[in-house]
């Protein structure tokens, strides 16, 4: 079956005329497909990065899971600021505006770059303090390997920021053909540099995290190339980047901002959760520890949609042509929906053979499997429901509405129903995986609730 066919099948009832249909089928699989292989690869170089990284040492092991977590914080800043100037740029790109759309593209990597290095001087200057007070009186040797670890990584957050500043720009003009060969790029490199830090060179900590730092300068210098090359509608000037225009920048941040807190909330949430569990015992943990390697490759065609919805839905926002983002909005909500069934029933498939190849008890791996049942089930419509209307309404410049659903979903709802099925109920980790179910239901209520108040419609980002 071809795309044009299947195209057909996504149709929403509510049509709008050919001539304002912007997007083929054939269109938004070419933009779905790469993203979908990007994040599916970027998860596989995370677990091959992970057991390389089981060979630098007890020590190097746990000083760069401890930073990791810091890392991750802002590595959710960079992905915001990235989504709020992708907004920005498919609403002018819609309105036909280029030069507001180079502007724009111009101000994002200059934001992302002046984020990069004021963390980057924040965390070289204060590594030591932050480390130690976050982490407190670790072993000395597990304290010197994070600290390390912190300030080479540290090093590459300013290119990261330019990295995901031009991977922005260049999906939302649709291009994620490059994007995914880029990202390609960099985690193949990644994964040479630690298997010759770890494995020829022994530098242990140095070895896994230079290959890092030398991956995202290569991948940024990479992706800036391609992005000045003035060969698309959207290109990035220099003079655009070497100025302040503080309007474009609050436009941008409008949007970065309850992004970034919407992620940092979410995170906080997991982090509490795992408090919860680590009292459960050995079995269960080792078994959640499994499951959410799992969890996280089941979802990525939901994280592939986002990029989708932004894009299109920008588009149709910066045009003026609200019904025309609605229709899209359904035919991408329904093309989400199949793709993450589909998706999250073959990882299922796939978590039930590999499982056994872990060493784990009988009872941990049968736990184990149960868990990824558990989320797969559930991820295919109520997560694809949730983040995929979530991504969209953010498109439209209705980033509130957003920030107060996962408030009350994940801070509230996941957290309170983990402690009571888990911990008060005692169902275990079973309970704390309902509990994320219960997320993903409210949540994705509130989100249908406003998609089908069309007060989203109402906002304007540009």
């Amino acid at each position: 079956m071809n795309t044009a066919a299947l195209s057909k099948i996504f149709e929403p009832k509510r049509q709008i005329p050919k001539e304002r249909k912007f997007f083929s089928g054939e269109a938004l699989f070419a933009l779905i497909f790469p993203i979908v292989i990007e994040q599916a690869l970027s998860l596989l170089v995370g677990i091959a990065d992970t057991f390389m990284v089981s060979y630098a040492g007890e020590a190097a092991i746990s000083g760069i899971a401890l930073v990791t977590q810091i890392d991750n914080v802002f590595i959710v800043i960079f992905a915001a600021l990235a989504a709020g100037g992708s907004v920005v740029i498919s609403q002018y790109i819609g309105r036909k505006d280029q030069r507001g759309g180079i502007s724009a593209a111009g101000q994002l990597v200059m934001a992302s770059t002046v984020t990069g290095l004021a963390v980057a001087a924040l965390l070289l200057i204060f590594a030591d303090s932050i480390f130690s007070l976050l982490f407190g009186s670790v072993d000395r040797e597990v304290h010197e390997a994070g600290v390390l670890y912190m300030r080479i990584a540290a090093l590459s957050f300013p290119f990261l920021g330019i990295y995901n500043a031009c991977a922005g720009t260049r999906r939302s003009m649709g291009d994620t053909r490059s994007v995914m060969y880029v990202a390609m790029l960099m985690n193949g490199m990644n994964i040479a540099g630690n298997a010759v830090g770890i494995f020829a060179l022994k530098a242990g900590v140095a070895g896994v995290a230079v290959p890092s730092l030398i991956s995202r300068i290569t991948a940024a210098a990479v992706m800036l190339v391609l992005t000045t090359r003035p060969d698309k509608y959207i290109f990035i000037k220099p003079t655009d980047v070497f100025r302040a225009d503080f309007a474009m920048i609050k436009r941008i941040f409008r949007i970065a901002v309850p992004g970034s807190l919407e992620n940092g909330l979410f995170m906080l949430a997991k982090l509490f959760i795992s408090t919860v569990v680590a009292a459960f015992g050995t079995v269960q943990i080792a078994a959640y520890g499994v499951a959410q390697s799992f969890w996280s490759m089941s979802a990525v065609f939901c994280l592939a949609m986002t990029s989708a919805f932004i894009t299109v839905i920008g588009r149709y926002m910066g045009s003026g042509d609200a019904e025309g983002a609605q229709y899209y909005m359904s035919k991408l909500l329904r093309i989400g929906i199949s793709g993450a069934v589909l998706w999250n029933a073959a990882m299922f498939g796939i978590a039930v053979l590999m499982i056994g190849f872990y060493s784990l008890g009988t009872e941990a791996a049968h736990l184990a499997v149960i868990l990824v049942l558990i989320h797969n089930v559930f991820n295919g419509f109520l997560y694809a429901v949730s983040s995929g209307l979530s991504s969209g309404m953010r498109a439209a410049g209705d980033v509130r509405y957003s920030l107060v659903s996962t408030i009350a979903s994940s801070v509230i709802v996941r957290v309170a129903m983990s402690v009571l099925l888990g911990k008060i109920l005692g169902f275990g980790v079973a309970g704390v995986a309902f509990g994320m179910v219960s997320e993903w239901l409210v949540k994705a209520i509130l989100m249908i609730l406003r998609y089908r108040s069309g007060k989203w419609k109402n906002f304007r980002v540009i």
